[in-house]
Formats: structure tokens, sequence, C-alpha cells
């Protein structure tokens, strides 16, 4: 089976739980949604085979791997899932969550977009963008163990902090990688 990634990348993780946190980035290109503060290219793909997926992954020192998008809960399969942890990969996925992901992924990031229902039965970190919407009742609905709030764009991050302030049972997601111009 061929996947339709639109980069494979070597950086560090500005996000979440393992900020700061050394891994490689698999962006496969595709989505259920359209968000508009997205920032994959979806045209741009290269159909790649697990094995070439993985070959590529080795070529890096960390053994995280991030699988990311887009939605990668369209893409991602056993067949990957066995080749990554096979070659001592510990895996992450970053998904919407309106799709079901393999119990098999060491780690799941769920960052919830509109009105979808969250279809998973394990959340280890739930992300929220942040725009003033109800996270409350998101997070009610969602069985995370790590909840975190993320400015849209960096552009709220005082409204942001204000209600961690406010919800210390939240914490702050920047993306660092951004704040400090790496890919």
């Amino acid at each position: 089976m061929a996947y339709p990634v639109n980069e494979i990348f070597y950086s560090l993780q500005g996000e979440g739980w393992f900020t700061g946190s050394s891994a490689v980035f698999v962006r496969f290109s595709g989505c259920n949604m359209k968000c508009s503060f997205c920032d994959t290219d979806h045209s741009a793909s290269t159909m790649m085979e697990a094995r070439e997926i993985v070959d590529k992954v080795l070529g890096f020192p960390a053994r995280h791997v991030i699988l990311t998008g887009g939605e990668p809960a369209m893409r991602v399969d056993s067949l990957l899932i066995d080749m990554l942890h096979a070659e001592g990969c510990f895996i992450q996925i970053e998904t919407n969550g309106s799709l079901p992901v393999s119990d098999e992924i060491d780690w799941i990031t769920c960052s919830p977009k509109g009105d979808y229902p969250v279809r998973l039965p394990r959340v280890d970190e739930l992300k929220i963008v942040f725009q003033a919407q109800d996270v409350e009742a998101i997070a009610s609905r969602v069985p995370a163990t790590h909840l975190f709030l993320q400015p849209c764009s960096g552009a709220n991050i005082p409204e942001t902090v204000d209600y961690i302030l406010a919800h210390p049972w939240w914490r702050l997601s920047l993306q660092t990688h951004k704040l400090i111009d790496i890919p």
C-alpha cells in the first residue's frame, strides 16, 4: 500500500507534552476537515510505501515518530505501525479525533475541530486551539489524561493565558517551533 506523504522531516516537537523533544515528523496529505489555520499543503504529496517511510525515518537519530497531517488517521494502518515498532520507534499521532486510531499507537494527541464527535476511547493529550469556545464541554467528551490550550496562530495569547489562570487544570501549549523559527 502507498501512503500520500506531504513531508518527512526531523525537528523538535514544538507543542504539547513533548515540547522540546527531538522527533521525526511524518506529515500525511489529506484531511476530512478544512480548518482555516491548517499548516499543511494538501496539494503536495509523494506516494510512499511503508518500507520507504520507515527507511527515511531511520535516517534520523531519534526514534520518536510523530504521525501528523492533515489527518493521519485517514492513512495510518497496522502495517506501518508494526514496521515502525519493529525498529524500536515510539509512535505519537496528532489527530482531530473524528476517526478511530489503532490501539497500537503509543501516544495519542487529539486536537478536535468543529462539532465533530471524538471517536477515541483513549487520549493521552487533548490540545485545543483556543478561540474562546467552550473548552470545558469539549474536554468533558474526550477521555484525556493531559489538557492543553493553544493560542490560535499565536494571535490570542493573553486570552488563552487568562483562561488557564482561571482554570488551572489546563496547560499552555505554544507553537515554539514557530517562535524559534524551526520546521
